[in-house]
This record gives C-alpha cells, structure tokens and sequence, in this order.
C-alpha cells in the first residue's frame, strides 16, 4: 500500500453495537479530524472489506466481542495475512479491563488496548491520542499497550 500525503485517512471500527458505532462516528465529527470512517458490524464483515480493499485503513478499532468471528478471531487472521494487511495498527477496544483479555491482545499482535470510555469525553480524548498525537505512528518500544 502507497499512502500519499495529502490522501485522506482511513479508519475502520468494527463493533457490533450500532449505538457505540454512532458514538464512535460523532466523536470523530465532533473533532474535526481528517479521516474517513469505515464500519463494519462484526468480524467477518471486516475481515471480507479488509481483504477487498484498495486502500488499507490506517488504524483498525476492532470490539472484542462480536458475533461470528470475535475480535481476538480477527486480529489473528490480520496478523497472519499476506502483504501490508498484517502491519495495519491494530487497537483493540472493548468494555473489558479484564487482565487475560488484555494480555491475549497483547500476545495475539494488537498494537494497543483501549477499553472503551464510560463518556463522550473520555471516547474523543482516545481518538485524539491515537488519530492526532503520534500513536498512530509505529514505535519500537512499546511503552503504554493499555490506553486511558
């Protein structure tokens, strides 16, 4: 995948609660960030835009619990793709703070952990430490998996 500059960025949020989706989308609008949002509503309709794709998202904001094929499902088949598809920053982001949930993703690839904000504020200020303050850039040392 070629990224150009001056190209828009693309994110995906797989979830399937269409209320955090719409959430996740205002929270976005709200901060005037330039990116597109796609979204998918459970794994394997990720999975299939994924491998569709002309252009690989940037970062891909993937709920662990899905129906089908489950978050830890997805971030393994993206690991173990061919091409570009396995170095897509991958965050997991779910209600869950439990401890194994959080070391699988770390053991399965995930770049970071995000459990999901109880407010609207809390959603935008992870969107903008991951969109607008550099996480998105791949770093070596992995410092901070768990982001608050």
């Amino acid at each position: 995948m070629s990224q150009h500059q001056n190209a828009q960025r693309i994110i995906y949020l797989a979830d399937d609660d269409e209320d955090d989706r719409v959430l996740f989308l205002d929270a976005l609008q709200d901060l005037n960030l330039s990116v597109d949002l796609l979204q998918a509503s459970d794994g394997q309709q990720l999975l299939n835009a994924l491998y569709d794709a002309e252009h690989l998202p940037e970062v891909i904001f993937l709920d662990i619990n899905m129906p089908g094929k489950n978050g830890f499902d997805c971030l393994t088949e993206i690991r173990n793709a061919q091409g570009d598809l396995k170095k897509v920053k991958v965050i997991m982001f779910s209600t869950s703070s439990s401890p194994s949930n959080i070391k699988l993703s770390d053991e399965l690839g995930a770049d970071f952990y995000a459990v999901k904000p109880s407010t609207y504020k809390g959603l935008k200020d992870i969107l903008i430490q991951v969109l607008d303050k550099g996480l998105n850039k791949k770093s070596k040392n992995k410092k901070k998996f768990l982001l608050v």
